[in-house]
């Protein structure tokens, strides 16, 4: 038998992680880009930009040896704008693609064996191999982020997709 390649495992993820995104993209409420539910949180627009655009992160972590998310002298990080739910879902649809391109391009040695770092204003705040990066930076991140955007689902009286399971709303995943 042979052994997957871990890329391939990943894209594989990836896909099964893809699924419970759209559903729940699918659901987010038009006109309510600044509603949040604590003056802490994310307002929903930017919360499920992120969502649609973190399967791209995975060009910065394979391809870039280093990310810094507050650059002293640079410009931060602005989300695309998006008005519509078939806006945000075109957004989450480019960056699955360029995901799947990323992961398909690259190998298993580039990912175990190569190291990726994440800084905050030049100070170095993680280092670790790029297959890290892409479990704990993009695969891991998007799980958490996407359950916050179900909590905000349920907030404003929307159905909350079955992803892992079943949810209150509709039957098993």
């Amino acid at each position: 038998m042979n052994a997957m390649k871990l890329t391939e495992l990943l894209l594989a993820e990836l896909d099964r992680e893809a699924i419970g995104i759209r559903k729940t993209l699918e659901r987010i409420p038009e006109g309510k880009n600044d509603w949040k539910p604590h003056e802490k949180s994310m307002p929903l627009g930017y919360l499920a930009t992120i969502v649609a655009t973190i399967p791209a992160w995975l060009e910065m972590v394979v391809n870039m040896d280093e990310l810094d998310i507050a650059p002293k002298d640079g410009p931060k990080f602005k989300p695309p704008d998006w008005k519509t739910r078939k806006e945000l879902i075109e957004q989450f649809e480019a960056s699955l693609k360029k995901g799947r391109e990323v992961l398909k391009s690259t190998n298993d040695d580039r990912l175990l064996n190569t190291k990726w770092r994440l800084l905050n204003g030049g100070k170095v705040i993680m280092e670790q191999t790029r297959y890290e990066g892409v479990r704990d930076g993009v695969l891991n991140h998007m799980a958490h982020h996407r359950g916050q955007l179900t909590v905000y689902l349920r907030l404003n009286d929307e159905k909350v997709p079955a992803i892992y399971g079943p949810s209150a709303d509709e039957g098993k995943g």
